[in-house]
This record gives C-alpha cells, sequence and structure tokens, in this order.
C-alpha cells in the first residue's frame, strides 16, 4: 500500500496535460529508442490502468459484489428467459439451506416482491410459478356415476371408486355431505389392496329394500371390509339399515303368492362388517336403523373405534350395537351406543379389550357371550370396562354362557359403573337359555378372575344375579364399592330385591349397599376342579 500511495501521489496534475518529471539525468539526449516521446506515453498509459485498477478494487470491497455470504447468487438473465444455465444440484441446495436467511432480502433487492424459485413454490424453466399438482389420491363416488339422489342405486360407482381406491398407498374413498346414496351388497375387499386407505363417510348410505338385491337366501352382511391393512372408515355422515322393513317382516304363510316374492329374506345382514383386517379405525360417523347387528369385527387386530352413534329402537330384534369376535388389541370409547340388544358384545377369541367413556342405553349392557353355545369352546381375556354410564337397560355389566361348553373367560374387570333403572346391574350367568327351555347339561365355560369395582346407581329387579355351573364354579369373583339401590317401577313390581348366587366364590373388598351375603368367601372346594384340561386357553 505504500508503494501505491507514492505512486499515487506523483501525478500531481491532470492527466494527459503534464509529462512525468524525471531527474535532470535522465532527460539528456539517448540515441536509444526508449528515450523517444513515445516510450514516455506508455508509461502515462501504465499509470493510468494501474490506477483504475485500484479504484475498481476499492469499489469491490465497498458494495460486496461477490459477497457469497450473505446468500445472494448472481445470474445472467434475459427479460424473456431463464438463467443461460440451469443452476447445479450444489448451488439448489444452497439455496435451500439459505431460504429462511435470504428470502426476506432478495424480496427487497428484487423490488418487485416476487418470490424467489428458493422459496418453496415450483417454477418452470422460463420462470413462472407452475400449477400446483392436483390430488390424484381421492376418489369421490359422484366423480364415478354415483347419482346420490336417495333413489338410484349407486352400488356400481361405490364399487368403482373402491377398485380405483385400492391401488393407491393412503388414497382416500369420499362419499360427500348433503347427498344420500342407495347401496346394496357390497364388498370393500383386499387382500391385495394397498395400505391405509380411508373412507372418508360425509355423506348418508341407505340400504337396498329390496328383496331382489338380497337373494332368496340373504346375507350377513350389507357393508363390508375384508383383508384389510389401516383401513379407517371416519366422517360425519350417516348409515343407514332400513331395518324397519326387517323386523316387520310377515310370516309367508299367510300372505299370498305375489306378496311372498317381495317379502325380505329371513337373513338379516349385519350393517358393517370388518374381517380378517389389521389397524382398524371408526370414527365420527353414525349407523341407525341396522337390521340386526350395526358394527361387526370379526378376526381383526389392533381396532379402534371412537366417537361413534348407533341408534335402533328399544324393540328391535337382535340389534346388537357393537360385536367383537375373534378380535385382540381393540379400544372402544367415547361412543353413544342405544338398540335393541347389547350394546357391546364380546363373543369367543377376544382378548386385550379395553372399553371406556361409553354410553349405553337403551339395550342389553356389556356383555360377554353368550359363549359354548352347540358344545363349543369359547376363550376370552384381558377386558376391562370402565367409565361407563348405563340408562334402562336389561342388564348392566353381564357374562353369559350356555351349558355344555367349554373354555375359560379371565381376567375381567368392571369398573366406574354408573346404572340408572337398570333392571341387573351385576350378572353372571352359566345358565344362559334365549328360548323357553334348554336342556341341562354338565359342563361350562369357566369363569375365574372377574372384578365388580364402583357399580353405582339405581336397579329395578335384582342388584346381583352370579348364577356359576355346579360342575364349574365361577371362582375369583371380587366386589368392591357396590352401592346400589332399589326403584320400584310398576312394570317390575316385586316382593324382594335381593340379590341371587350359586356357586360363585371370591372376595368382598368393601361392604355393598344392597349386602351381598350369598357371594362364597374363598375358593371352590377341592373337588370342584375350577379348570379342567378342555378349559385351556
Amino acid at each position: 500500500m505504500t508503494q501505491v500511495k507514492l505512486l499515487s501521489s506523483r501525478v500531481s496534475l491532470p492527466l494527459f496535460k503534464h509529462p512525468l518529471s524525471f531527474p535532470p539525468q535522465a532527460q539528456k539526449p539517448c540515441p536509444s529508442l526508449f528515450c523517444s516521446s513515445s516510450f514516455s506515453v506508455m508509461l502515462r498509459l501504465k499509470a493510468l490502468t494501474f490506477l483504475l485498477l485500484l479504484l475498481l478494487l476499492a469499489l469491490c470491497s465497498g458494495v460486496h459484489l461477490c459477497d457469497a455470504r450473505s446468500g445472494t447468487r448472481w445470474s445472467r438473465t434475459t427479460r424473456g428467459g431463464g438463467s443461460g444455465a440451469a443452476p447445479s444440484a450444489s448451488a439448489a441446495a444452497i439455496g435451500r439451506k439459505g431460504k429462511a436467511r435470504s428470502s426476506g432480502s432478495s424480496h427487497r433487492q428484487s423490488g418487485e416482491g416476487s418470490r424467489s424459485p428458493t422459496d418453496g413454490d415450483p417454477v418452470q424453466g422460463d420462470g413462472s410459478q407452475a400449477p400446483p399438482p392436483q390430488d390424484t389420491t381421492v376418489f369421490s363416488v359422484v366423480e364415478f356415476g354415483a347419482k346420490g339422489d336417495g333413489v338410484t342405486d349407486d352400488t356400481q360407482a361405490f364399487e368403482a371408486a373402491w377398485a380405483a381406491a385400492c391401488k393407491v398407498e393412503a388414497s382416500t374413498v369420499l362419499v360427500p355431505s348433503g347427498l344420500e346414496f342407495v347401496v346394496g351388497p357390497i364388498s370393500f375387499s383386499g387382500p391385495y389392496c394397498k395400505p391405509n386407505i380411508l373412507f372418508q363417510l360425509d355423506g348418508t348410505i341407505l340400504a337396498q329394500t329390496s328383496a331382489r338385491a338380497w337373494g332368496s337366501a340373504g346375507l350377513l352382511q350389507w357393508l363390508e371390509f375384508t383383508k384389510l391393512t389401516g383401513i379407517a372408515v371416519q366422517g360425519s355422515g350417516v348409515i343407514n339399515g332400513r331395518g324397519q322393513d326387517w323386523w316387520t317382516y310377515a310370516d309367508p304363510n299367510d300372505a299370498d303368492d305375489e306378496s311372498v316374492e317381495m317379502l325380505l329374506p329371513r337373513t338379516k345382514p349385519t350393517a358393517l362388517r370388518f374381517y380378517g383386517s389389521s389397524n382398524v379405525t371408526v370414527a365420527g360417523i353414525t349407523i341407525v336403523n341396522s337390521s340386526q347387528c350395526h358394527l361387526k369385527f370379526d378376526s381383526c387386530e389392533g381396532v379402534m373405534v371412537h366417537d361413534l352413534s348407533v341408534s335402533s329402537p328399544e324393540d328391535s330384534p337382535n340389534t346388537d350395537g357393537i360385536h367383537l369376535q375373534n378380535s385382540r388389541g381393540v379400544d372402544i370409547h367415547h361412543a353413544t351406543l342405544a338398540c335393541g340388544d347389547d350394546c357391546i358384545s364380546i363373543q369367543t377369541g377376544c382378548s386385550d379389550v379395553n372399553i371406556h367413556s361409553v354410553n349405553c342405553g337403551p339395550g342389553h349392557g356389556i356383555s360377554i357371550g353368550g359363549l359354548g353355545r352347540f358344545n363349543t369352546k369359547a376363550c376370552v381375556s384381558n377386558v376391562t370396562v370402565r367409565d361407563v354410564k348405563m340408562f334402562r337397560t336389561t342388564t348392566g355389566v353381564r357374562i353369559k354362557t350356555w351349558q355344555g361348553g367349554s373354555g375359560l373367560v379371565q381376567g375381567v374387570r368392571f369398573s366406574n359403573i354408573q346404572v340408572t333403572e337398570v333392571q341387573t346391574p351385576i350378572m353372571i350367568d352359566q345358565f344362559y337359555c334365549d328360548r323357553a327351555t334348554c336342556r341341562n347339561q354338565t359342563s361350562a365355560v369357566a369363569v375365574s378372575g372377574v372384578q365388580y369395582e364402583d357399580v353405582r346407581g339405581t336397579f329395578t329387579v335384582r342388584p346381583a344375579h352370579l348364577a356359576c355351573s355346579d360342575s364349574s364354579p365361577c371362582s375369583g369373583i371380587t366386589l368392591a364399592g357396590i352401592q346400589l339401590q332399589p326403584l320400584p317401577l310398576p312394570q317390575h313390581r316385586r316382593l324382594s330385591y335381593d340379590p341371587f348366587c350359586w356357586q360363585a366364590f371370591g372376595e368382598l373388598y368393601t361392604p355393598t349397599v344392597p349386602p351381598i351375603p350369598c357371594l362364597q368367601i374363598g375358593r371352590p372346594a377341592a373337588g370342584n376342579s375350577v379348570l379342567s384340561d378342555g378349559d385351556l386357553c
């Protein structure tokens, strides 16, 4: 820098007007070419060039023309096109990393408020913004021809929408709101469908009421999802089974030939069934007036049901709310269930079932069973029912088994059950029979390890009914916090509201109201084996 300043100081007059000053001895005549006037001009040009370079360096350091640290990049662009060459992959990566730091300053520098390519919007090669990509994973039944007018049969449109969604992972079948779709029996089936399909139900699905749609023999289910992984049915929509036509079934022997042809078959379908599926979710929907069971899970694993509403008349026959069979890992919560049979029915092969925050009634309560019918083996374990409210149900929390069966019910807990006008809040019945008479048989499904905690409220017939088998007495029955008050009703007028027990063994952890002295403290006698080899599950 010292040398530069010296050189600069020697130029004291405007350029091109004054020659450079040299020592006197340098101005002597010289025959050499280097002493000519052209040499003097050359020196002046060199000095001028050097000064211009210094000026350029000074400007560069002041305005940051090459400031890569600030994230600003220069590119050669034209008004009508993009840059002369596409940016390299590394440059694009640098732009993504520096997006948060540079986007604000680059907007101000451009003066037009335009977004840079690094801000996340797709940009075409000519610099214009690309249109947003279309969602190709949503398949509306309307786009496949469904009318939704409440009259036209839309079954084929539903089948076509499912066939398209089946091929795409995490796709959605959309049943839009504000429309009513008449649909006949249909199976949304795998096992070759992609996982995690969502059936978004926001409209209303109506069952076909034409006898021809169900065939002469009838079907066991209406809407069925089979052999799927990650299937979810959710939304704010309604599934209406229109079961009134099934409940008022007339005897064909009392009808003429023409009317017999129009009768619905005796076999009644479940409204919504899941079979052989895993990671199943049902949420938010409403199911009304199913001809038989409203919602069924068979041979499923990993089931979640919440914010579900089920509704059918109190006198509608066999209209269970939720039916579980051969299913494991089931969680049911925040549901409102009113029907003509069990609010929730837990059948053989079920384990690890958790039910809580459920409103039940009218109906028959929450039941395990009936188990062991036709001399079959039944196994149920690890069931918890808690934080449940029941209103005007025939039973509260119940275990029911047929005579002649085998197997075991174990590890059951009923906790914080609030009952209002329930006929019999606590029930174990190993002599279950749904007809006038049943044949007496010796064997029975064993019942062991059942806890009743904090069952409170009002009953109209009997506080507890514990009827166990002579050959396989109930064991490990524990009662705690039982507070039940009689509520006499004209239709249930009785002389006594005493509890009933037979071959029931266990413990009273706290005094009960009313007292239940018929529970035998301890375990059954050695001669009455609770578990046989046939009972092992």
